[in-house]
């Protein structure tokens, strides 16, 4: 007994349980969701950080937060549709374009709206808001959304 206080190898081994989780096709799981997510918490942070710096008032940064988000009226022609539209308005392409054409050209306007529009999409991402499938609004690159079985 008192070998096993002061010889911790002498002690009887525990075992592990180690959690998997297994993701749908197409998405990630585990701590690379988690990575993903908290990269949206940081591009959230420095957006809002640089808007501050550089924006046009709270009032616009307001107005254009949930702008992004009429894009889900496409889903009304169809989930093809919507996917593509959803995706356009939440990819870092097009908001990452408009920076540098902000900064570039030296048109603030475009600076602060291309820095509210990261904002959101940080903001999404680290809801667990991903890029849609267009099998369904609910299949992201982040996960299903919602419950996998309501009933």
């Amino acid at each position: 007994m008192a070998e096993a206080l002061f010889f911790p190898a002498a002690r009887p081994r525990q075992a592990v349980q180690r959690v998997t989780t297994v993701a749908e096709p197409g998405s990630v799981s585990g701590g690379v969701r988690l990575l993903l997510r908290a990269e949206g918490l940081v591009v959230l942070a420095a957006s809002i950080a640089a808007y501050t710096q550089f924006g046009a008032g709270w009032g616009w940064f307001a107005a254009l937060f949930l702008l992004p988000d009429v894009s889900f009226l496409a889903y009304l022609a169809g989930p093809r549709a919507g996917a593509w539209a959803y995706n356009a308005m939440h990819s870092y392409l097009g908001a990452v374009a408009l920076l540098a054409v902000g900064v570039l050209g030296g048109v603030p306007m475009l600076l602060a709206i291309g820095l509210v529009w990261c904002a959101h999409i940080g903001f999404d991402r680290l809801l667990g808001y991903g890029l849609k499938y267009s099998a369904g609004f609910g299949l992201t690159h982040l996960g299903r959304l919602g419950r996998k079985d309501p009933w």
